[in-house]
């Protein structure tokens, strides 16, 4: 690994293909023999430090269409929080239907798994049949996994059955010192970014960006009104961008004057202190609250000089779904991506039948869709909304901190990046854009 490493930082990037690739590699597992570690806890409860592992784990060779990368950085995304917690239920249970498809997919079905749906690195290996990719090339990976054996994938990949997120609903993934994704999963990686803001955007922007901009999602359009629902936080702060860079006028709730401030620096001027402002959605655990959403739509009213949310950005579920089905306008959409406060909607159908309302449920992107969103990375439209950066023995740490929502924006991973600040190659380009780039960070990160 020493090899391979010195030669990324020697800009060796041709030697890589006649580096031997090591027999074993570190990555952050989890173990199927402590499924039941957290039982009789609540979710908030459960720690992801005493779940996740550091492993010394075998490399898995990449068969026809797939590859091997190492990689530089990676980072922390709501689907490695509910794996380390087990829920709503264990990862091996994804492995094991998953290794039944396939001789191929069957290696995916272990007594660990390898997590992490966001990497940046380099290309060691490819398997038979990869074209586009080969030792050397510096890319990102999004997390779309699909075989598409069955026509249903063929006009949007997300509908393929056989559709999985890698690195949560498959193994050997990207918080690690190499993973193995297929070819298809792969992007160039922007080239003004180092390795840490490179890996920060590739699940949540592609996500955002089919739910927020295409017509699998809500069609954002010009002077749309857009209610975002942690606007802060790592899906949120992608959909804050996208919605001002698309025209659109975003009105940002977060919980904390931090984050009010946050949200600022990206450019959106209507910004909603909902832990400031009393906000309670629900009287007690089974009834909500009427009264508070019509107190939360007048202050969008206000903010927005009397107009309703044409889109909801929906992503929290269970807590605020009852309100972002009422606060929308009449004819509007609620997009829905997640359920991170829970699965279980409860809302007042009236509000939806009676205004015409429309809920549109969408995961993740295809690779279009995946690829488009990694271009406006690329052009510099849209920007990383890194906060901080940990090693890859924090792990743990870090995904208590997203558990605990003490984060802002994304959460980073060094894997196999020494340090910070690596991987830039336009620094022209970096140059004009550096305060944006920084602007989720605790202090300003200059790259030299």
């Amino acid at each position: 690994m020493d090899k391979i490493l010195d030669a990324i930082l020697a800009d060796e990037l041709n030697a890589l293909g006649s580096i031997p690739v090591p027999d074993s590699y570190r990555g952050v597992t989890l173990h199927a023999d402590e499924v039941m570690m957290f039982e009789g806890l609540s979710g908030r409860e459960k720690d992801p430090r005493a779940s996740l592992h550091l492993d010394e784990v075998p490399t898995p060779q990449p068969g026809p269409g797939e590859v091997l990368v190492a990689v530089m950085a990676s980072g922390i995304n709501h689907n490695t929080v509910w794996s380390s917690i087990f829920e709503p239920l264990p990862t091996f249970s994804f492995l094991s239907r998953y290794g039944k498809t396939s001789p191929q997919a069957a290696r995916h079905d272990l007594p660990y798994h390898v997590l992490g749906s966001d990497l940046a690195g380099v290309v060691l290996r490819t398997g038979e049949g990869v074209v586009p990719w080969r030792p050397g090339d510096e890319v990102v990976a999004h997390c779309l996994s699909v075989e598409l054996h069955h026509p249903d994938g063929h006009s949007d990949t997300m509908l393929d059955p056989e559709q999985r997120i890698w690195g949560f609903e498959t193994n050997f993934g990207g918080l690690a010192e190499l993973a193995l994704v297929k070819a298809n999963q792969l992007m160039p990686k922007p080239d003004h970014l180092t390795w840490e803001e490179a890996a920060a955007s590739g699940l949540v922007n592609s996500t955002a960006y089919r739910q927020l901009v295409t017509t699998n999602g809500a069609n954002l359009k010009q002077g749309d009104v857009v209610l975002i629902w942690g606007a802060s936080g790592g899906l949120g702060s992608y959909a804050t961008q996208l919605a001002l860079n698309g025209g659109a006028v975003p009105v940002c709730v977060v919980s904390s004057p931090d984050k009010v401030e946050a949200c600022r620096r990206m450019g959106a001027e209507l910004v909603i202190d909902r832990a400031a402002e009393g906000y309670r959605f629900w009287k007690d655990e089974h009834t909500q609250d009427p009264r508070e959403w019509k107190r939360f739509g007048s202050r969008i009213r206000e903010l927005t000089g009397g107009r309703d949310p044409d889109i909801v950005f929906e992503h929290p579920g269970r807590e605020t779904f009852g309100a972002s089905v009422f606060v929308a306008r009449r004819g509007g959409v609620i997009v829905s991506c997640a359920s991170t406060t829970g699965y279980a909607h409860t809302y007042d159908n009236r509000y939806l039948w009676m205004s015409l309302k429309r809920i549109v449920g969408t995961h993740f992107a295809n690779y279009r869709e995946a690829w488009e969103a990694n271009r406006l990375i690329e052009m510099g439209r849209i920007h990383p909304t890194l906060s901080e950066v940990r090693p890859l023995e924090e792990t743990g740490q870090a995904v208590y901190d997203v558990h605990h929502n003490r984060h802002q924006g994304k959460v980073g991973v060094l894997c196999l990046a020494p340090r910070e600040g690596l991987g830039v190659r336009n620094t022209e380009l970096r140059a004009r854009h550096e305060a944006s780039i920084n602007r989720f960070r605790t202090g300003p990160r200059s790259v030299v």
